[in-house]
């Protein structure tokens, strides 16, 4: 029989965790409950790729007459930082990259070569491995800021947060070596460019949710972040959209992974 003693301290015990659950932020969906706030994929050959959890929210997704209100609605995971070449030849056994280096981010990758190996980084993790929506990408860029990097509106400050022609030397770096936004992931500004899963098109005009682009093909992908040889800081912006062919490769177009939990 339980005692007017333990009921208390049981009492006691289950208010101290609602509090520490609460404080954890640990309201949302049922898929965002059980979700950890870190996730860690082996990719074989001692190499593996961590991800955060990004939590459900609204923003306001691009600028000028284009800006609109994005929702959100469920959480996902995205790497922190770009994929790496190490990373790149675990899953896929070669290395495309003109600039070598195993922490530095991979590129000459394609559209199709970046979805080709979150596919097959699928099959061998068993996890369902993605390129992030355009809109998912800009709200992990922004942070929950509004501001036009995710570090604040002065592009005096970029070098602190990207590599770009300011400050590359005409070449791509390793990965995590600048700051991170206020949530953790590196070079969203810089390094190279990365794919985004979209097909090319305008923005909607009033308020969507979850949006993924057009339903079939526009002839172009979205290409997001800026890379180390652009000079103008107005294309590090959160919201600036660039576009290229789906099987177009260059040594400034590379990609980082998302997960839906």
């Amino acid at each position: 029989m339980i005692t007017r003693t333990q009921r208390a301290w049981a009492l006691v015990v289950w208010a101290a965790l609602a509090f520490l659950c609460a404080a954890a932020g640990c309201s949302g969906s049922g898929s965002e409950k059980g979700a950890p706030a870190e996730l860690t994929l082996d990719l074989g050959g001692g190499a593996t790729m961590k991800m955060v959890l990004i939590r459900p929210g609204k923003f306001m997704m691009g600028e000028g007459k284009d800006r609109h209100e994005v929702t959100i609605s469920k959480p996902f995971y995205v790497g922190v930082t770009e994929v790496t070449q190490a990373q790149y030849e675990a899953v896929m056994g070669t290395n495309p990259s003109e600039f070598k280096g195993a922490t530095n981010p991979v590129e000459m990758v394609s559209w199709n070569d970046a979805t080709e190996f979150c596919k097959k980084l699928s099959e061998k993790t068993r996890q369902a491995v993605r390129l992030p929506t355009e809109a998912e990408w800009e709200y992990a860029c922004r942070a929950g800021t509004q501001t036009a990097f995710s570090f604040g509106d002065d592009p005096s400050a970029l070098c602190d947060y990207a590599w770009w022609a300011g400050n590359s030397g005409k070449t791509t770096h390793p990965v995590g070596q600048k700051r991170p936004n206020a949530w953790g992931l590196y070079d969203m500004h810089g390094n190279v460019f990365e794919w985004c899963a979209d097909w090319y098109g305008e923005y909607p005009k009033g308020p969507v949710t979850d949006p993924s682009g057009l339903a079939t093909g526009s002839g172009n992908r979205v290409v997001r972040g800026g890379s180390w040889n652009v000079a103008g800081t107005v294309n590090f912006r959160c919201a600036s959209r660039s576009i290229d062919a789906p099987s177009y490769r260059d040594d400034r177009r590379g990609f980082r992974c998302a997960r839906t939990p």
